[in-house]
């Protein structure tokens, strides 16, 4: 044991948020008295973590979308930039968010203060050019997925495999009569979970084909449930786009993310971590998204593999379907889900064969993350 290291780190959104408080954990179990600050969220704050900003500033997706907050985005890099470099921590952790941790982890690391990233910008699903700046910005790099550590090393980038945390904080057998009871269905209720994004411009994207998928469902299966958990700042927006629709049978849920994964029998979902968390729920999921046109095209051509949701990229198969762009409409969101809610119900062999796929998912990525991740850090602090 020696003195407690100061901690800086960015997280960007909700899962960032997520994903560095479960990391505060580790090193406030090593560190008791540690200091941690820099951009950060509610679960960060929990954890005694100081922000000097909040991690919703960060939480743009898509070229275009960027480019409208861009000022005030490298505005708020400068600025801290130019406070750490003023009193540097002994380490800073930059919590995924690559377009905005790598060049300020740059800057840091030439003037010597040693730079963590946690979670492996994937370079390995696109963006491949992304390697010679990671190499030069990152001392270490903290991996959630078990492949990345040797596909790393051979651009000669150290990292650690930590394995993914929310495998520890999923139940590999959730409870799914629980969060049934809780939000008041019954066990032969059939149930969908309509998850359209942490972000408002996702909301302002995916939302209304959602809802509006929804409502096709319901004319086709009146008797279907729809829960929406919606992140507590869009709450608001949420509401009102689902008002301003008349969409029917939808429970706005505030927040319970994880209750309504684990309750229902397939999600509508959009494409990100969430689609994560619902394979280790082993949930069937329709997974989809749309953006700026022109965001879309330039991300188009730098896509390294034919999937985009986790689940498939993980599985190397298209084990769930994934509907993007023009093709997510509204018609073919409803087919899609249906298609699933007739699976369940006429051939129930397959969703035991894909929870089966997912729980060995579940296993591969389960280990003591914040431990593991903790003496990665020590060691990089002792080098």
């Amino acid at each position: 044991m020696y003195k407690a290291p100061t901690v800086a780190m960015v997280a960007g959104e909700t899962s960032g948020d997520m994903l560095a408080a479960l990391l505060l954990d580790g090193l406030k179990t090593r560190w008791p008295e540690l200091k941690s600050f820099g951009i950060g969220g509610p679960q960060m704050a929990q954890k005694g973590f100081d922000a000097w900003w909040p991690s919703d500033k960060l939480a743009v997706r898509g070229y275009v979308e960027v480019l409208r907050h861009y000022r005030g985005i490298v505005g708020i890099r400068e600025q801290l930039k130019n406070r750490l470099l003023a009193n540097p921590p002994g380490v800073f952790i930059g919590v995924d968010a690559p377009d905005f941790n790598l060049d300020l982890e740059a800057a840091l690391k030439a003037k010597r203060i040693k730079t963590v990233h946690f979670v492996s910008p994937s370079v390995w699903a696109w963006r491949a050019d992304r390697v010679e700046k990671i190499r030069r910005s990152v001392d270490h790099i903290l991996c959630v997925f078990p492949f990345e550590v040797a596909l790393l090393a051979e651009h000669g980038i150290p990292a650690t495999y930590v394995g993914h945390p929310l495998a520890n904080v999923i139940a590999m057998q959730p409870d799914r009569a629980a969060a049934r009871s809780k939000l008041g269905f019954g066990h032969t209720d059939t149930v969908v979970a309509i998850l359209p994004g942490s972000r408002k411009s996702e909301i302002n994207y995916l939302a209304t084909r959602f809802f509006q998928a929804a409502a096709l469902i319901n004319r086709a299966r009146p008797a279907i449930k729809f829960i929406v958990p919606a992140i507590p700042s869009l709450q608001p927006e949420i509401e009102r786009i689902a008002s301003e629709l008349g969409a029917p049978n939808l429970q706005i849920l505030h927040g319970q993310s994880h209750t309504a994964l684990a309750a229902c029998d397939v999600t509508l979902i959009a494409s990100g971590t969430a689609t994560l968390e619902a394979a280790l729920f082993k949930r069937p999921m329709v997974i989809a998204y749309n953006m700026n046109w022109l965001s879309w095209r330039i991300m188009q051509r730098k896509q390294l593999q034919p999937w985009v949701g986790l689940p498939n990229i993980l599985c190397e198969e298209f084990v769930v379907p994934e509907l993007l762009q023009d093709a997510a409409t509204p018609k073919a969101l409803s087919e899609a889900v249906l298609r699933w809610v007739d699976i369940k119900e006429r051939e129930p062999a397959k969703i035991v064969a894909l929870e089966k796929r997912f729980a060995h998912l579940h296993t591969e990525l389960q280990r003591d993350t914040s431990k593991l991740a903790t003496d990665a850090i020590e060691n990089i602090l002792k080098g």
